[in-house]
């Protein structure tokens, strides 16, 4: 989109300031962590409502790392910038979770490539069919495309509740192999789990029956941002991954303190560095089509 006029109203960095990979907690001090203790000669390229970005080197590549905020709107709005007029190609989120299983602990890593959601964001977007059919099946792909418009002034449809939001799987998978190696010589036992989650709407849900209902999913944890990334990047056609430290197991009550939450996420930035060095090796997307309305 070489029309769009940058800085945005949301990044006050020019393009050039930020490079084709941007790793992307939610936490504008974790970024600013994340910069100080891994980038060489970082500098901050965006600062406006807090959202700190900043830009350097790792091992000779230029990466930025830059905080989404909290939530499907926040990461939604700098996720489609990035993409569509920043011409970012991966956007990593690198982020903390709250685990509902009881074999998921704190301090352990999760990568994902399928996120659910509970929020109704996706009703407002157009998505290539060939990623609708990759999520939903074929089948479930045909009854979709039958169903009625949301209203007479819209050209998008309702997706199922339990519409599985899809990263491109190569990315996914090179995550878990990074992950896996970085993992292996853990002298503190922290494990690796490879599955869904659920990006929550509501971070203080009044649903009683919630862990039961996504727990059917096999769902590990909970977030707030991954299914708002996966959906923006098939919508650009460019590169996904999440990452997680889990912070919290919800059926424990054991937690992280808020300065852990900040700062004691070393193994994670780790497998997104390393991830993001590599991306300019990754498999070619496909060519999509959007649906024919």
């Amino acid at each position: 989109m070489s029309n769009i006029i940058v800085p945005t109203p949301h990044i006050a960095a020019q393009k050039e300031d930020i490079a084709k990979t941007v790793i992307m907690p939610g936490d504008p001090m974790r970024s600013k962590w994340i910069a100080e203790n891994f980038l060489e000669d970082p500098r901050l390229i965006n600062n406006i409502r807090g959202v700190q970005g900043y830009t350097g080197r790792w091992n000779g590549q230029s990466i930025t790392v830059m905080a989404s905020g909290m939530g499907i709107p926040s990461i939604s709005i700098y996720a489609y910038e990035l993409y569509n007029f920043y011409d970012v190609d991966l956007i990593i989120r690198a982020g903390t979770c709250g685990s509902i299983q009881p074999h998921v602990n704190v301090h352990d890593i999760i990568v994902t490539g399928m996120a659910y959601s509970d929020s109704s964001f996706a009703d407002h977007l157009v998505f290539p069919d060939e990623y609708l059919i990759n999520c939903m099946g074929r089948e479930g792909f045909r009854e979709f495309s039958r169903s009625a418009l949301n209203d007479m002034q819209s050209d998008t449809r309702r997706l199922p509740w339990d519409f599985p939001y899809f990263a491109y799987p190569p990315v996914t998978k090179r995550a878990e192999e990074i992950a896996a190696k970085v993992l292996k010589d853990d002298t503190d036992g922290h494990e690796l789990h490879v599955g869904a989650v659920l990006s929550q709407e509501i971070y203080y849900s009044r649903d009683s029956k919630i862990i039961q209902k996504w727990d059917r999913k096999n769902v590990l944890a909970f977030e707030m941002e991954a299914a708002a990334l996966f959906a923006n990047a098939a919508q650009a056609r460019k590169y996904a991954a999440a990452l997680f430290t889990v912070s919290n197991n919800i059926l424990t009550g054991e937690e992280m303190d808020p300065a852990e939450r900040e700062q004691s996420l070393y193994q994670m930035v780790t497998i997104a560095l390393n991830l993001a060095a590599e991306s300019n090796s990754f498999p070619e997307l496909p060519e999509y089509n959007v649906m024919k309305r």
